[in-house]
């Protein structure tokens, strides 16, 4: 991470609710800012992005709109943040082919490996025990538009796939944290924010500030983008063959079965 060279590190932990999530009970946008120990940076928060999106012109004001939501204190200078997404940021080249070119793809059998539902990366989790969304059949449009667009606005360039910049302050990655219920490694980093069990029903107690779903997934998330910094050899890294315009899901290695055979497409 070379761009952000001393600035202080912050990382921001986005579970990504529709354009209009604002009356939406369940899902809503979802933040999370970790300093490098991983201590909570200002209070989680839960609303809807939309209008800081359509307001920012830069990624650093967009940062400084973040970090007030969280009212958490915006460093103005020496500042880098590694943003993790959960949603889709890209569609399939098939997909891109048929929508753009009318080229279709030859065969198309099961669900799991139809290239126009699902990108390479997708391909890859379910060959290796995990079933993330498709953004073209699972009603997440709205969620993936949301990210692709703010990717376009704010973190346009590509410097590898699966990872995209402003070139200053900001560098964005996409994360799944569903895939992480069964990896001990984020599941130990976990542990800070967990106060207990519960019997009935059984689960976690966690910390008054990591109160919603929403919440406890951009946590993650934030964890995830620590872990692109501090602990990338415990990130699956994008195939050689993943073409970096549909990017690459971020994942820990020890979520992945690594016992099964790969779908036959």
């Amino acid at each position: 991470m070379s761009a952000a060279g001393q600035a202080a590190q912050f990382f921001i932990g986005w579970d990504v609710g529709g354009w209009n999530c604002d009356k939406n009970r369940e899902s809503r946008d979802a933040l999370v800012i970790l300093d490098a120990e991983r201590q909570l940076v200002g209070t989680p928060w839960r609303g809807n992005l939309r209008k800081s999106i359509n307001e920012a012109a830069t990624a650093r004001d967009w940062l400084r709109k973040i970090f007030g939501y969280c009212q958490a204190d915006f460093p103005e200078h020496n500042l880098h943040a590694v943003l993790a997404i959960d949603t889709p940021l890209g569609f399939s080249e098939a997909f891109r082919r048929l929508i753009t070119r009318r080229e279709y793809a030859e065969s198309v059998e099961q669900s799991n490996t139809n290239v126009y539902l699902f990108r390479a990366t997708e391909r890859y989790l379910f060959d290796h025990g995990l079933a993330p969304l498709s953004p073209v059949k699972d009603m997440i449009g709205s969620q993936a538009t949301k990210g692709m667009h703010v990717l376009a606005k704010f973190a346009p360039q590509v410097t590898q796939c699966g990872v995209w910049s402003d070139g200053d302050c900001l560098t964005a990655i996409e994360a799944y944290p569903s895939a992480c219920k069964t990896s001990a490694f984020i599941q130990n980093w976990l542990l800070p924010y967990v106060i207990g069990e519960r019997v009935d029903p059984p689960g976690r107690l966690w910390i008054e500030a990591i109160d919603h779903q929403d919440k406890r997934d951009a946590l993650i998330c934030a964890l995830i983008a620590h872990a692109f910094v501090f602990s990338l050899s415990a990130l699956t890294a994008p195939l050689a063959s993943i073409d970096s315009a549909e990017g690459w899901i971020w994942v820990p290695k020890d979520a992945l079965q690594t016992d099964r055979a790969p779908a036959v497409e």
